[in-house]
């Protein structure tokens, strides 16, 4: 019974992690690179590279936002939302936005944003269209070129699959703590097996958390009859009862001049007095319905949702809050969902969530690859279809990913700044290279290919630092001086990744030569016989 429940185990953990480890490996390298959704965002706009982020932010957001309302007053008189946006620890600049008319078909309101040194307040230069890091998030939960709930559905699919591999693959561990501390170099198979036995022990609570997490930020769109028995307007309904929103003054008509913004801001003051504010938002301004939405920091508390108050632009009543206090419910809602986005992050959590997804890659890539030479071994050198098929997807995959994210930097710095739809364009290097890496894959997947993949991902993170410095007022060796931290570890990693993947390239090398050496010779001594 013993050897039955866990060759069960064996074979679920097998097979559950193969059948979707592709799709997870995807959705774990763009998750951890998401968590430096900021930084990336940063490196990408080299209009701010040199905007230093301000000693007294705090201090200096009363003045920002009145100074923000004067602008869009004379700038955004027609538009129906404006929105002042200010920095924070990571993104140092400031945004006045407006938003335009719509277009015909347009779903939302384009907005014209004025980007601002904080420090000066001078107007910057103009930022470029790029989707920076955003697109790894996006890429991370809804994957691309699929309808958003169609992505979403295929992640939420293949996070269940991760997790049931997760639990099988802690039952069948038999020695957990043992591998936890055991790497045999070099020694084929086993090293492959502890390598991914390592990656996966070492960051077990990791992997259980993110995993287990991620489902939880999709749970209503997982399960939602409960809001849909509940309210007439099913979810819309019951995300409008737990959202603050305007219940009272979008029923008022006609124009009507606003107060001044320094009113509403001494109510915010007086409930939250050390108020962090990321944004000021205003719906219908010099309208009678008008609203002024604040959206404060939430600082480290567990909270998904950003607190928040909201006001009559023309009265200067509070017209709904967040909650002071979640319900038990919500507050493990909201919990869960922090720490999956790592939204309290200090600089140091937020590294070993990096780590902590790396090890993910690395488990994901090592299961994948200890499965084919396994099957390969079996087979005795005659592969199937579906071995080749999952050596093709192993090498696509797994070398193709940093090769795409590689020409996705090197785009956002050769694309001409003018170009019309150039953040798409970005879009489609990333997955013109991902087809290039394909292609190889398809033609061979033995250790030669591995091997030129190796070190074509070399030269590729080679070029993003070299690239940069050639195309901005930038590089390492400035960002260093300068103590841009940000721009530097930005490089410096692509510069360890080339080091890395030059080193994957000699180590193949030598394993190609070794692995000819003694046939070589067994044919030399052969011919030598004959001769004899």
């Amino acid at each position: 019974m013993k050897d039955s429940f866990f060759r069960s185990m064996t074979w679920l953990h097998t097979w559950v992690g193969l059948l979707t480890c592709w799709i997870i490996y995807v959705i774990f390298f763009a998750g951890t690179v998401s968590f430096f959704r900021d930084e990336i965002n940063l490196w990408n706009q080299p209009a701010i590279h040199n905007v230093q982020a301000q000693t007294d932010r705090v201090a200096a957001q009363r003045m920002q936002i009145v100074k923000g309302f004067d602008y869009l007053s004379h700038h955004g008189a027609g538009s129906n939302s404006w929105r002042v946006t200010l920095p924070e620890q990571r993104i140092p600049y400031l945004v006045y936005g407006y938003a335009k008319p719509k277009e015909p078909g347009q779903r939302r309101s384009q907005f014209v944003n004025t980007q601002l040194n904080p420090n000066t307040m001078q107007e910057l230069p103009p930022f470029v269209d790029t989707k920076g890091g955003n697109f790894f998030y996006r890429l991370h939960y809804q994957l691309y070129y699929l309808d958003a709930i169609t992505g979403r559905w295929v992640v939420c699919f293949a996070s269940f699959f991760m997790l049931l591999a997760i639990i099988s693959g802690v039952v069948i561990h038999k020695r957990i703590f043992k591998d936890m501390f055991s790497f045999r170099r070099n020694k084929g198979g086993r090293s492959w097996l502890d390598a991914h036995n390592l990656s996966s022990v070492l960051a077990l609570p990791f992997h259980l958390m993110i995993t287990y997490t991620g489902i939880i930020t999709l749970i209503f769109m997982l399960f939602p009859y409960p809001a849909l028995t509940t309210y007439d307007n099913g979810m819309r309904g019951f995300f409008n009862d737990v959202t603050p929103s305007n219940n009272v003054t979008n029923k008022a008509q006609g124009s009507a001049a606003m107060l001044p913004i320094n009113t509403i801001l001494d109510q915010v003051y007086t409930k939250w007095p050390d108020a962090d504010i990321r944004s000021v938002r205003v719906s219908e301004p010099n309208m009678a319905a008008s609203t002024v939405t604040v959206l404060v920091d939430p600082g480290k508390a567990l909270r998904d949702q950003t607190p928040r108050l909201l006001f009559s632009g023309a009265t200067g009543e509070l017209v709904d809050q967040s909650a002071d206090e979640l319900t038990n419910s919500k507050a493990l809602y909201e919990s869960l969902n922090s720490m999956h986005t790592g939204r309290f992050a200090t600089p140091l959590l937020r590294w070993l969530y990096v780590l902590g997804g790396i090890a993910g890659c690395v488990m994901i890539a090592t299961g994948c690859i200890m499965w084919a030479k396994r099957i390969r071994e079996r087979s005795k050198g005659k592969a199937s279809l579906g071995l080749q098929l999952v050596e093709g997807l192993n090498l696509a995959t797994i070398m193709g990913l940093p090769l795409a994210t590689c020409a996705f930097f090197i785009a956002n710095r050769l694309l001409s700044p003018t170009l019309s739809g150039r953040d798409d364009k970005e879009v489609t290097a990333f997955f013109l290279a991902w087809l290039v890496a394909g292609v190889i894959a398809l033609i061979k997947r033995d250790k030669l290919q591995w091997r030129v993949m190796a070190a074509i991902n070399a030269l590729a993170c080679l070029s993003v630092p070299v690239v940069n410095a050639l195309t901005t007022n930038g590089n390492i060796v400035s960002y260093l001086m300068h103590k841009q931290w940000a721009l530097f570890i930005f490089d410096a990693l692509f510069l360890l990744f080339s080091i890395l993947f030059l080193v994957q390239t000699e180590k193949l090398r030598t394993a190609t030569k070794a692995k000819c050496s003694p046939s070589s010779s067994r044919s030399n001594t052969s011919k030598g016989q004959k001769h004899d």
